[in-house]
């Protein structure tokens, strides 16, 4: 690698280059990337090597072991993330001047929302991709505690978090309330008894407990379960339940599928079940931002029964 030397300028060039390191580092490879930013693989090669003699340090390992950021790259990515939503930003703030939605909108959401009733998020974000071409919607799906780093930190606009422990620094609005019950699959042995089950049956199966945060109530029922496997989102909790071993809590908009195929039934629905709300958040003192406001705006609007 080449000795290091200062950065004395940034220049659009190296800007670029920086979008291409950081979609190269979100899909995961050379490979990967190609498809998202319409060059091929040896471009990107090119590209990559452009940036590391311009900042004189080596950015990832690549080869046949695959593709891993060096700590310096870490470094430089976060660095870079920091430098673009700060141009994005600046983009935002010109918007304010011609009244013109032109820009991004970089939303992240907890994961299984998409199966909720009350399409809010849905309406909302084709309310705001209506303005036109002009406006684009980057979508990504994370758990709370990154969700919540990236508003305070800029990179994100708005997120979709559970209400569980505000932090000081976003202002959050509720957006849902939804309900989870314990539910089991057609081939548990509790199934055919899932509505006369009783605590002790219950205590005795395996059940899947989820890593994320949770509200006192769930975790006071995710104490009296018999704890054998664990899942980073709900997504990994339906599968566990799916295999007819585990037991686990679901949201029921994203369990009734299953349920009226006949390949789940909810265990002791009469007690066995929390409600959790589920709130929009975004960093307080941000600077005005025509899209973002739409966005908030819309979600205003669809907070109606009409909106199911």
């Amino acid at each position: 690698m080449t000795k290091k030397t200062p950065v004395h300028q940034v220049s659009d060039f190296d800007l670029r280059l920086l979008r291409v390191f950081k979609t190269v580092v979100e899909c995961g490879s050379f490979s990967a990337a190609e498809s998202v930013l319409g060059i091929t693989r040896s471009a990107i090669s090119l590209h990559m090597g452009d940036l590391e003699k311009r900042l004189g340090m080596r950015l990832c390992q690549r080869g046949r072991a695959g593709f891993a950021l060096t700590d310096e790259g870490r470094e430089v990515l976060r660095a870079g993330e920091t430098v673009l939503a700060a141009i994005e930003g600046f983009r935002s703030e010109v918007n304010q001047m011609h009244q013109h939605l032109r820009g991004d909108l970089n939303v992240a959401i907890v994961n299984n929302l998409v199966t909720q009733p009350r399409m809010r998020i849905t309406h909302a974000l084709k309310a705001v991709r209506a303005e036109g071409s002009g406006v684009r919607i980057n979508l990504s799906m994370s758990t709370p505690g990154d969700i919540e780093r990236g508003l305070l930190d800029g990179r994100l606009h708005v997120g979709a978090v559970p209400l569980i422990a505000p932090l000081s620094g976003l202002d959050y609005s509720l957006l849902y309330e939804e309900r989870s019950k314990l539910y089991c699959s057609h081939e548990h042995p509790l199934f055919a008894s899932a509505a006369t089950v009783t605590d002790a049956q219950l205590a005795q199966a395996d059940a899947v407990v989820p890593t994320y945060r949770m509200t006192a109530k769930a975790i006071s029922l995710h104490q009296r379960l018999n704890f054998a496997a664990s899942a980073t989102d709900r997504e990994g909790i339906a599968f566990l339940i799916l295999t007819g071993s585990y037991i686990g809590f679901l949201p029921d908009h994203y369990a009734v599928t299953w349920v009226e195929k006949g390949l789940m039934a909810p265990l002791g629905p009469g007690h066995m079940f929390f409600d959790a709300k589920l709130a929009i958040a975004t960093r307080k003192g941000r600077r005005q931002n025509l899209i973002l406001e739409r966005f908030l705006d819309e979600l205003k609007l669809t907070d109606t029964p009409a909106s199911n």
